[in-house]
Formats: C-alpha cells, sequence, structure tokens
C-alpha cells in the first residue's frame, strides 16, 4: 500500500484566531477614517479656498542723506508696511512684528509693531518714520554713498518678520512666519521710491 504523503492532510483546517479577525477590522476602519478625513479636509480647502496672509511694503520716502567730512551719515525715510488678510471667512493675528533697515551692511533703523489683528478680506497699514542715529562710515562706505548720490540711486536693505496665526475654518489654526528679505530702491535727489517686489515668503 503505497503511504500517505505529509505534506497533505485530510483533516479539518484550523480556524483564524478571533484576535486576527479584529486586528484587520480595526485596521479597515483605521483606514476608512483616513480617507474620508482626507476628502473633508479637501473638501473644505474648496469651499473655503483659504489665502496665505502676507506683508508687503507699499511706498517710501527718503529725505535728502547728510554726511558730514568726517564720514559722518544720518539718515531719515518713511516706510509704508502693509499686512495684508485676503481670507473671506477667517481674521489673522500678527505678532513679534520686528524689521532691521539697513545701508551698506549698517544697520540704521529697528522697525517694530505690537501685536494686531487683521480683519478678514482686510489690510493694517503701519506708516513708520526711521530717523537713524550718526552712523560712522569708513572710508570706502563713504565713497560709495558719494557714488550712489551722483548717480541718484541709493539702496536700502529691509530684512526681518513676523508671526501669523490665523484659522481655516473647521480645519484648525495655522502658525508661520512671514519673512522680509528686500532691497528698496531711491532717487536720492528727491527721495523718490522706486516701486518694486517687497512681499514675504511664509515659513
Amino acid at each position: 500500500m503505497p503511504r500517505p504523503n505529509p505534506k497533505f492532510s485530510s483533516g479539518r483546517e484550523r480556524p483564524t484566531p478571533l484576535w486576527v479577525w479584529c486586528a484587520a477590522i480595526v485596521c479597515t476602519i483605521i483606514t476608512l477614517a483616513v480617507i474620508i478625513a482626507g476628502i473633508v479636509t479637501f473638501i473644505g480647502y474648496l469651499v473655503i479656498h483659504p489665502r496665505v496672509p502676507y506683508v508687503s511694503v507699499i511706498d517710501g520716502h527718503l529725505d535728502p542723506l547728510r554726511i558730514d567730512y568726517a564720514g559722518i551719515l544720518q539718515i531719515q525715510a518713511t516706510l509704508l508696511i502693509r499686512a495684508q488678510n485676503g481670507n473671506e471667512k477667517a481674521h489673522a493675528s500678527f505678532s513679534h512684528s520686528n524689521y532691521t533697515l539697513s545701508l551698506n551692511g549698517e544697520d540704521i533703523a529697528r522697525l517694530v509693531a505690537p501685536p494686531f489683528q487683521v480683519r478678514k478680506n482686510s489690510s493694517v497699514d503701519f506708516n513708520y518714520l526711521v530717523q537713524s542715529s550718526p552712523i560712522p562710515l569708513g572710508p570706502e562706505q563713504a565713497q560709495d554713498v558719494d557714488l550712489a548720490l551722483k548717480r541718484d540711486y541709493i539702496t536700502l536693505d529691509l530684512k526681518g518678520s513676523a508671526r501669523v496665526r490665523w484659522r481655516v475654518g473647521r480645519l484648525g489654526s495655522v502658525r508661520f512666519l512671514c519673512h522680509l528679505d528686500c532691497h528698496l530702491h531711491f532717487h536720492p535727489s528727491n527721495g523718490t521710491y522706486i516701486p518694486s517686489r517687497c512681499t514675504s515668503n511664509a515659513k
């Protein structure tokens, strides 16, 4: 008589343990919950269509530069900075607004603002009057300023940031940093601001 093959069994297969079925059900529920949450978030984004608030320089004016024979420079300027919130269904809160205005690596002044809110689909303007303390310039720096005056074209650097918090409907709150890093150009002869893009980047 042929021997039975040990690889095959005529007995009944063992039933799947209960914990395996429970684990499979839990995994299925979690997967469905994640898919539904993603669909709800996507639909909410399409309905609310959120826009990131930002900060930008709108206008400015440079008063006549004063530099004496000893290379001491004094600058006075006006900058109009706007905080914009383009969302139609959410307010935005700005805090820790801090910017530094400089010329050829020499800090001129710090521009700060207290915490404030921008209502939905609105903006808030800050008119900064910048008046520097006497700035001693080295020979090369004084020469650069003199050359800029002759060319009637001078550049000031503006760097800084503001913290922003806003609520995207029922999707939750969002926090990020509005970072400014711009070159502001002026005609020293009449103080005219030369318009250029100076808008914050979200980080």
